[in-house]
């Protein structure tokens, strides 16, 4: 039998199995078994009443997380002529267009969000087996394709998140760090309900957000009673 870390008894001993807790006290344990060596990343799984296996149950959006993720993202932009000098600007960390695709051909990614304008997407689509897999892969319903680059690129900067369903029907995301006031990680978390709710599925029938999960980097999850969530 494998022998329990010191970290992983004291975790056993706060944290007890399958008890559901209210989201006040999910952020104090959590707080309480956080790791001192970094700033653990708190992350959600949030179960839906979906069906994945159906194309229009499935979900994939974004959200403006009002106190961000406690990272700072790095906004790659494709755009030619004017929209080059404007993107930098408006504080976009890489711009470019045939130069950055042929970095990326080279698997040389240094950043966290793409966002391009409609004008070059026939060439960023030549990459688009690349990007896609990553997640990358700039899309209008996603505010990732176009003109607008002061508002995209200021939301992706300010805490914008992505998210969609995974093959169970699960949306898994960051929302914070543990460092984060109880207030500020409340807020966030009601930021992504509030989004998932607007995205249900017309055709997703019964009880939508079933399960709520948390947890840090480092922590086993937590799974929160839903009645302590606001407009759950």
């Amino acid at each position: 039998m494998k022998k329990l870390t010191k970290k992983r008894k004291i975790l056993t001993t706060l944290i007890k199995k399958n008890h559901i807790y209210s989201i006040q006290e999910s952020i104090i344990l959590l707080k309480k078994t956080t790791t001192k060596k970094f700033i653990e990343s708190l992350d959600v799984s949030i179960n839906l009443g979906i069906n994945p296996k159906k194309s229009d149950q499935n979900i994939r959006n974004t959200t403006l997380l009002p106190h961000g993720t406690g990272k700072i993202k790095k906004v790659a932009v494709f755009t030619q002529g004017e929209n080059e000098k404007l993107a930098k600007n408006y504080g976009a960390d890489i711009v470019g267009l045939e130069d950055l695709i042929e970095q990326i051909k080279n698997k040389k990614i240094y950043f966290d969000i793409a966002i391009a304008t409609p004008d070059v997407m026939s060439s960023v689509g030549k990459i688009g087996s690349i990007l896609g897999p990553r997640g990358l892969m700039p899309n209008p319903k996603l505010g990732t394709i176009t003109n607008k680059l002061k508002y995209a690129i200021q939301n992706a900067k300010s805490g914008q998140i992505f998210y969609k369903n995974d093959k169970n029907g699960i949306i898994h995301a960051t929302i914070g760090k543990i460092n984060f006031s109880e207030k500020k990680i409340q807020e966030n978390l009601h930021a992504l309900l509030t989004s998932l709710k607007k995205s249900k599925p017309k055709q997703s029938k019964g009880t939508y957000i079933q399960k709520i999960v948390i947890s840090t980097t480092m922590s086993p999850g937590i799974k929160i009673d839903l009645s302590t969530i606001n407009n759950v």
